[in-house]
């Protein structure tokens, strides 16, 4: 059975569904993805669509895209259509399910009129101050509003003039009146509405309040018919009252399920960190190549069937874990092994004369485009008698396990000949800046009689290489968990990008953005789709063939 023909992974999302559906407690599935437009989408969000968005086609369902637009402060359209192509980009779809919370702005306020009515919400005209004070804490009881008892009339009447604009900001605040004593603090009074005087990107002037995300989350839910509101284990404690607002209000009831959230090391999630980081210029935007952002991650040449590969291959769990980053790494390596075409690139280069070979002769090589499907077909590499090689591909003094180049050493030239380092040419500081080699001429696609070579190295014709721009990504910090330092500023790698130059065959001067190809024996390299210039292609490493850090651990 091949891997396409199996099974989905089974987890406990999976198997609460498969249940509901068998025992008839649900006749369908329906699932949502619910971000706020203030910001980018980062692998964390990769993680749950992609659990919403499978489960829906695993279960021949539906999931619905809704943006959860009730802060216009902070949110931007720029946004939504980032999110949009994000969601597009990893191959899922919401066809005509497209929703947004201001869809909704109508009948929420309807709602907090009804629960006002049934004596259920009250407008509190405390300060902020004041209501931060009698919250209590986890093991002390809230205090009641001075204003918890005002009148059902009173209470109408103030929320129709917080809806017409009658007060400033911060004046007042319609809150659901359930428990100040409850040990769940979210039951304890939560705010339904505030008042905001902002220009709301779709509802421009209408509303000068705006509902709080616990009040439109599961009322958004039950709008859609959303059967299953899947989120994050922060959720948790939410859970209760997002199931006191349906029942009051005697509307559908969606299922909330809780998961664990994806942390994964050398990286932060947090919207506000990532916010700071390209605020203050220590990322080059949210597209940055070394952000954990989805637009990051595109632009820096990960597939996206490597992050689906990752998300399911991390699984789905209720207890909070870390996640390694060579995990994502290596889910990026096994993709771009069987995609990406191959290419010769010098990142540090030596020059070798080949003495017997003609001066003036420029001989075309034929080499595969990818050593494992010759479907691809071939290419032709220039090979004449100045060459160059990579400098850590050569040692005066090799140790015993050194198997490429040395004095009076031999190595076959990727797709070329075997040749012989005959002769090291030194400057006046003593560095190696030339090697005299010969070539066996009769080495050409065959192994040489009577011997064995054991080592090979890349190369490039000196005469018909291209100069062209690289940029050498790390990870963005040094430390496993960035958030454990007292700044996580500080854990900030500050060898996470190298801007250098790379000799490479004459193809890739040609090469379009975003394409992606493995420099041979090098890593795995993409043409950066912002700053590539026709001619003058920029790559990015995408990803380092092996994984660089496990020896540092």
């Amino acid at each position: 059975m091949s891997t396409s023909q199996l099974p989905p992974p089974s987890n406990f999302i999976r198997t609460i569904i498969s249940e509901d559906l068998e025992n008839g407690r649900r006749e369908q599935v329906i699932t949502r993805f619910p971000p706020e437009p203030n910001g980018y989408l980062h692998i964390g969000h990769a993680k749950s669509f992609s659990l919403n968005f499978g489960l829906a086609e695993d279960f021949s369902g539906q999931c619905h895209l809704r943006f959860d637009d009730t802060n216009p402060v902070k949110e931007e359209d720029e946004y939504v259509e980032a999110i949009k192509e994000d969601v597009s980009w990893l191959g899922f779809d919401w066809g005509d399910h497209l929703y947004f919370a201001s869809d909704y702005f109508d009948q929420l306020y309807l709602w907090a009129v009804q629960l006002i009515k049934a004596g259920k919400a009250y407008v509190d005209s405390q300060t902020v101050e004041q209501m931060r004070e009698t919250r209590g804490t986890l093991t002390q009881a809230g205090v009641d509003s001075p204003f918890r008892n005002r009148t059902i009339k009173e209470n109408l009447e103030l929320f129709e003039k917080m809806k017409n604009g009658d007060f400033p900001d911060g004046t007042h605040i319609l809150r659901a009146k359930i428990d100040m004593s409850s040990p769940n603090m979210n039951l304890r009074d939560p705010a339904m509405y505030r008042i905001l005087h902002a220009h709301h990107h779709r509802t421009g002037d209408k509303w000068c309040i705006y509902p709080m995300y616990d009040f439109a989350h599961g009322q958004g839910d039950s709008i859609e018919g959303v059967t299953y509101s899947i989120c994050t284990l922060e959720f948790e404690d939410h859970r209760p009252l997002y199931e006191w607002f349906i029942k009051e209000l005697g509307i559908f009831a969606p299922q909330q399920i809780e998961f664990a959230r994806l942390n994964l090391s050398y990286t932060v999630m947090s919207k506000r960190k990532l916010l700071q980081l390209v605020n203050d210029k220590h990322v080059s935007g949210w597209d940055d190549p070394r952000m954990p952002t989805l637009v990051g991650m595109r632009r820096r040449g990960y597939p996206p069937e490597a992050i689906r590969m990752f998300c399911e291959r991390i699984g789905v769990g209720k207890g909070a874990s870390w996640i390694d980053l060579s995990v994502l790494e290596e889910c990026v390596r096994e993709q771009l092994n069987k995609s990406s075409l191959r290419r010769q690139a010098v990142l540090n280069p030596l020059k070798v004369t080949i003495s017997n070979y003609p001066a003036d002769k420029v001989e075309e090589l034929d080499a595969p485009n990818h050593p494992q499907q010759p479907e691809l077909g071939t290419r032709k590499l220039p090979f004449s008698h100045e060459l160059y090689i990579d400098r850590d591909d050569f040692m005066e003094e090799p140790p015993k396990k050194f198997f490429r180049l040395g004095p009076g050493r031999e190595v076959r030239l990727r797709n070329g000949y075997i040749i012989k380092c005959d002769e090291v040419i030194k400057d006046e500081n003593g560095e190696v800046i030339e090697l005299k080699c010969s070539a066996d001429l009769d080495t050409l696609g065959k192994n040489p009689v009577g011997r064995k070579v054991k080592g090979i190295i890349h190369w490039v014709s000196a005469s018909q290489a291209k100069k062209v721009g690289v940029r050498l990504y790390d990870r963005l910090f040094k430390e496993e968990n960035p958030d454990k330092a007292a700044n996580y500023l500080d854990a900030l790698n500050p060898e996470s990008v190298k801007v250098s130059t790379a000799l490479v065959e004459p193809s890739l001067l040609n090469a379009e953005p975003g394409t992606t190809f493995q420099f041979e024996r090098v890593g795995y390299f993409t043409v950066d789709s912002k700053d590539s210039q026709p001619g003058k292609p920029v790559f990015n490493r995408t990803v380092t063939l092996r994984d660089t850090w496990a020896k540092l651990k």
